[in-house]
């Protein structure tokens, strides 16, 4: 027989990945709508110049039905996807990533040896100054346990305008019988879109051990001090009283670095 908190774990893990569906087919539908008005646009501009131009990519703003942000400021014109960084990084070193937040440092250690996509691209966000001024918009206090950060938009559907491949996803160890693991407290690892290889700038900070299927690229660890940030705001709860949504205590990352050792 199911325990209760075994049902309330399974129903937490189900919620987390139907959000991430939904925040997808935001994704989708903006890049329809932004196809359609970028035909309507060629045609336009050939009678109207340049003053229509900008005129019509404005409704980027627009907010479909999902009530994601179609269109991130972060992201690239939604017609021509970006492309991965160029890979800088030392592939065999490990890194050390902070985050200064209005609630205190979170250190996360890195190793490129097993997430060199994933440190490379912290890496060039982090040197562009991507996550500073950003903030950790999402809170889950029941079934799994993590903070959510890395969007530029702070709705949960913001991103870089590329994606990485998944990494590392057997360094979670064996799944469980119902197909989950133990991301343990302390664990960073990157948000994604339900389907292979979505990873963007989102990531989220274990303060608790939690069970999820093994399909997160779990890219690093935070040390003590950092862990203790995430549970003092964890404490704090998610405003309104409810266990998943932004937390109470607002979360500001003020500058992100990411240094090799």
């Amino acid at each position: 027989m199911v325990s209760k908190d075994q049902r309330q774990r399974q129903l937490a893990r189900e919620k987390f990945l139907r959000q991430q569906q939904r925040r997808e087919s935001a994704r989708r539908k903006a890049r329809t709508r932004n196809t359609v008005i970028a035909s309507v646009l060629a045609v336009a501009v050939l009678g109207t110049g340049g003053a229509y131009a900008a005129g019509a990519f404005s409704g980027d703003d627009t907010k479909d039905t999902s009530g994601a942000k179609a269109s991130p400021s972060a992201s690239p014109s939604p017609s021509k996807k970006a492309s991965e960084p160029k890979m800088t990084i030392d592939k065999k070193a490990k890194y050390d990533m902070v985050f200064k937040t209005s609630a205190g440092d979170i250190n996360i250690a890195m190793d490129a040896a097993k997430t060199p996509h994933t440190v490379n691209s912290f890496k060039h966000l982090a040197d562009k100054g991507f996550f500073d001024g950003t903030k950790c918009h999402r809170l889950t206090t029941q079934g799994i346990y993590v903070l959510q950060c890395g969007d530029p938009e702070g709705t949960g559907a913001g991103g870089p305008g590329y994606t990485i491949p998944d990494e590392n996803l057997k360094g979670l160890g064996k799944p469980a019988k119902d197909g989950s693991v133990t991301y343990k407290a302390g664990t960073v690892a990157m948000a994604n879109t339900g389907q292979p290889n979505s990873g963007g700038s989102q990531f989220f900070l274990v303060y608790k051990d939690s069970k999820l299927t093994p399909t997160y690229t779990p890219v690093g660890t935070m040390d003590a001090k950092g862990l203790k940030v995430v549970k003092d705001v964890a404490a704090k709860g998610v405003t309104g009283g409810s266990a998943d949504g932004a937390p109470k205590k607002a979360v500001k990352v003020e500058k992100a670095t990411v240094d090799k050792k």
